[in-house]
């Protein structure tokens, strides 16, 4: 294990699973009523209605997979997938359990009141090559709003638009998915909820991380920790820019501690090389490992 450089990893939205609020209530229990409190009813059962009930239940379900890490999972750097930057901010002890939840809620507020009323949304285009998709989102008016990886990008924009660009993706051969999200994300559409959430953000103390947390908006470490959060919610994910920043960092093996595998599904993708540890499947191989001694 000590010659393994990890890096954990903190995803967004889409990473929920059915036994999300399974988890959450048997490893963080009092962070999952704290939500609920804050929230006003159970997100996790309504995760699928709006980014105001997904936000803060994946944020709970993610410091969940944190906390189950056992010791020989010690990465020495993180990065966080849009909300997943919160997360990975308090994994770090950058910003304490209760304030991130808060900043959590408060962010899947915004962003739902942002895109309320709106007929906007998000189109996956995958295994295209870059300037393909740069026509096609020229040609529609629609914006980058997540670079996840070779051949793996989302675009963002009104609703009509993004139909007209899947059939023309498809004419092309390009496969085009309209994902199921009710706002523009990572996109100018967000632009009402960035000084409300910096407002938030004020409120909030920072202290410097035990572990390094890299900027999905950037790549680098964050320098402005409350400006970059803010200013996040209407730019883009530069997800495979900052894999390559991990890896230059020397990370060679990551750990998606999310509730689902999205991050864990990008690594090769970006990373062909890179190892992915589920250290779940590593506790139950090394329980099955003999224990007497030779």
């Amino acid at each position: 294990m000590s010659s393994r450089v990890i890096a954990g990893l903190f995803p967004g939205q889409g990473s929920q699973t059915s036994s999300l609020s399974e988890l959450v209530s048997r490893v963080v229990p009092r962070l999952a009523a704290e939500c609920v409190e804050l929230v006003g009813e159970d997100p996790f059962a309504r995760v699928a209605d709006s980014t105001r009930f997904a936000q803060p239940a994946i944020f709970c379900a993610s410091l969940a997979g944190w906390k189950q890490r056992p010791r020989f999972v010690r990465p020495v750097v993180l990065a966080g997938h849009s909300l997943g930057e919160l997360s990975a901010l308090v994994a770090a002890g950058a910003l304490d359990q209760s304030a991130g939840l808060r900043l959590a809620v408060r962010r899947g507020e915004l962003m739902a009141g942002a895109s309320a009323g709106c007929e906007e949304g998000m189109l996956a285009v995958l295994g295209a090559p870059e300037e393909a998709v740069t026509r096609i989102a020229q040609e529609h008016e629609l914006v980058l709003a997540n670079d996840n990886a070779p051949g793996q990008v989302v675009l963002a924009g009104p609703s009509e638009r993004l139909r007209a660009a899947s059939q023309a993706a498809r004419a092309q051969r390009v496969r085009a998915i309209v994902l199921d999200v009710a706002g523009a994300f990572h996109s100018p559409s967000m632009s009402a909820a960035v000084e409300p959430f910096r407002a938030e953000l004020d409120e909030v103390e920072f202290v410097a991380p035990a572990i390094p947390v890299i900027s999905g908006a950037s790549a680098r470490s964050f320098e402005d920790v409350r400006a970059e959060l803010a200013t996040a919610i209407v730019t883009p994910v530069r997800w495979g820019a900052t894999m390559l920043a991990l890896a230059e960092l020397g990370a060679d093996t990551f750990v998606d501690f999310g509730p689902g595998e999205v991050l864990a599904r990008l690594v090769p993708r970006n990373l062909p090389d890179a190892r992915v540890l589920d250290f779940r499947e590593e506790l139950v191989a090394r329980q099955k490992e003999p224990s007497g001694v030779a």
